[in-house]
């Protein structure tokens, strides 16, 4: 399957991007190699060959979550805070 310039054309008004004659032909040339090269790479027997994501051994640590202290009530939070206007902290206006 070779790209044309039609093609690039195509998906550079998709993209939204402006492209020149100049850039539509090294654009076409450049895609077309690409796609050149993945047709030998699909002509590769990969059939014992596992799919992954990283080819490192890496794995997120991760532990359990634990409250290791205990929570503030409702009333001591508001306690912490300028004013409050009943269960709320009350704030100066910001906006107009």
């Amino acid at each position: 399957m070779a790209i044309t310039k039609d093609d690039v054309k195509y998906v550079s008004t998709l993209a939204r991007i402006q492209m020149n004659d100049k850039e539509l032909e090294a654009f076409t040339g450049q895609l077309d190699t690409i796609l050149e090269y993945m047709k030998k790479l699909n002509e590769l027997n990969t059939d014992k060959v596992k799919p992954s994501s990283n080819i490192l051994d890496v794995k997120n640590v991760q532990r359990q979550d634990e409250l290791n202290t205990p929570s503030l009530t409702n009333k001591e939070a508001l306690a912490e805070g300028p004013d409050t206007e009943g269960e709320f902290f009350k704030v100066p206006k910001v906006i107009d």
